[in-house]
């Protein structure tokens, strides 16, 4: 047996590394490490409830406005408040908007560069694939990277600025709307569709929402070359790759839900099941932490980079003491989405369906995004207020790209006495719990063909990436 080191990774937010036991050409076993500690929830304690807007943002550049959701949400369940109707429109469109720009970011300058690699260049692909995806030199990083200014200015109209606006409030947003604002949002979606439907899909929007098999999804990618279309490209690769085959789980689906039960909230195991929050709890047994295990209300964050048999600074989320796998795919899964029941039924959870799961929610998104628009009534209120009380226990729960996000409060004596986040790369990956039960990540790479010498396995990459990491959330 062998033990092969891959990491640092590039292309990721954060530091992340993975330790792969090698035997007969495979990995028998994977340990994955994350080595950042940030400390926000500790920076949070004895802040004013408040001050979690301005705090808990900074945590990521890329899922800021979902840290925004999460923590405006946990202090709006602390005042017993109401969103005010716009303010709800508006905050549903800023982190759909965010969302979107991150699966698209992921596929076009994290997921795609990994197939225009030396390795694949005798594939009948390998050449068109290295012209159109090599990273910030291919063709598409030509049309991409305005397509996500795009993406960036209609966040910049709702809420002023992008990263860490401040905009997102518990009853709703402080940028207003006037009737100029939402001619703007109109003609920015106009051409963010066209985007899609010219360059990722080659199609419209609603052929893609109906197919609802694997095998119609494959019939749509073979009726057109594979140059019409980033995602029927991909679809070729993925066929010629087999990677529905590669980087399985078997673990449970979850979803805390989203845009106000558009995407509702669940549990996927072969059928859709009720969540239980309080089902939830954080084991530390291999996590560079401080504790026990314990319901992230009454969690604690302390790091100990000394402690025996620990090997990464993330903690092992699990509902109900079972694995969960969250993201796009699992959202879309609960949200009743028919192609990705098909998929999940036939080959579950892999790198194909998570990023097939992706692109068909940035699909959904715009078509959604753009009926949402019509509802604002640009002469109402935005946003509306309330008190905080100065004892009180909230939960803020949301579904950023990568999957679901909950931020715990506890205030006292008006102060924050514990605040606790648990992010989306957390649960997928996390580390080996108290029964030695591996994180999500950690299981997919178990069985993985490695050539030998090979130091940078390929397929490696691709799993990891297909999990989308956000790091620097993982430790907060």
């Amino acid at each position: 047996m062998t033990r092969l080191i891959v990491g640092p990774f590039n292309r990721v937010e954060g530091d992340l590394e993975v330790k792969l036991d090698i035997k007969d050409d495979q990995v028998e076993a994977a340990w994955v490490s994350s080595s950042l500690y940030r400390g926000f929830e500790q920076i949070l304690e004895g802040k004013t409830p408040g001050d979690a807007l301005v705090f808990a943002p900074r945590i990521c550049g890329i899922c800021s406005i979902s840290q925004s959701v999460a923590a405006s949400s946990a202090l709006r369940n602390a005042m017993g408040l109401e969103q005010a109707p716009n303010g709800l429109l508006a905050t549903n469109l800023l982190s759909a908007t965010e969302n979107l720009a991150d699966h698209l970011t992921h596929f076009y300058l994290f997921f795609m560069p990994d197939f225009a690699r030396d390795t694949y260049g005798d594939q009948p692909w390998g050449e068109a694939a290295q012209k159109r995806f090599k990273a910030m030199q291919g063709e598409a990083s030509s049309y991409f990277l305005p397509a996500r200014k795009n993406l960036l200015q209609l966040i910049g109209i709702l809420a002023g600025k992008w990263p860490h606006t401040l905009a997102i409030q518990p009853g709703g947003t402080t940028k207003t709307l006037d009737q100029g604002d939402r001619v703007r949002v109109i003609s920015v979606l106009s051409e963010i569709r066209r985007f899609l439907e010219e360059k990722v899909f080659g199609d419209k929007l609603e052929a893609i929402l109906e197919l609802s098999s694997f095998g119609e999804l494959f019939s749509w990618a073979d009726n057109q070359p594979m140059e019409q279309g980033d995602f029927r490209f991909f679809l070729k690769i993925a066929q010629s790759l087999a990677l529905e085959e590669v980087g399985k789980t078997s673990c449970d689906a979850m979803s805390y839900g989203t845009y106000d039960g558009l995407f509702p909230q669940g549990v996927w195991r072969g059928e859709v099941g009720k969540l239980d929050p309080q089902l939830i709890a954080e084991d530390l047994t291999h996590s560079m932490m401080i504790g026990d295990t314990r319901h992230p209300s009454q969690g604690e964050t302390f790091p100990d980079l000394d402690k025996a048999d620990a090997y990464t600074l993330c903690k092992a989320p699990r509902l109900d003491g079972k694995v969960v796998e969250v993201g796009a795919y699992a959202r879309q899964l609960i949200a009743g989405q028919p192609l990705i029941i098909n998929l999940a039924h036939k080959s579950g959870s892999n790198v194909l369906s998570r990023v097939v799961g992706r692109l068909i929610e940035a699909a959904r998104l715009v078509t959604i995004m753009e009926e949402w628009v019509d509802g604002f009534k640009i002469k109402e209120p935005f946003c509306s207020h309330g008190k905080m009380p100065d004892e009180v226990e909230a939960v803020g729960m949301t579904e950023a790209a990568r999957g679901s996000l909950g931020h715990w409060l506890h205030v006292r004596e008006g102060r924050i006495e514990n605040y606790q986040i648990v992010s989306p790369t957390t649960w997928n990956f996390s580390p080996r719990d108290s029964s030695g039960i591996s994180g999500p990540l950690e299981s997919a790479l178990v069985g993985v063909p490695v050539i030998a010498d090979e130091k940078n396995p390929v397929v490696v990459q691709h799993i990891v990436r297909s999990f989308d990491p956000c790091m620097v959330c993982t430790v907060h």
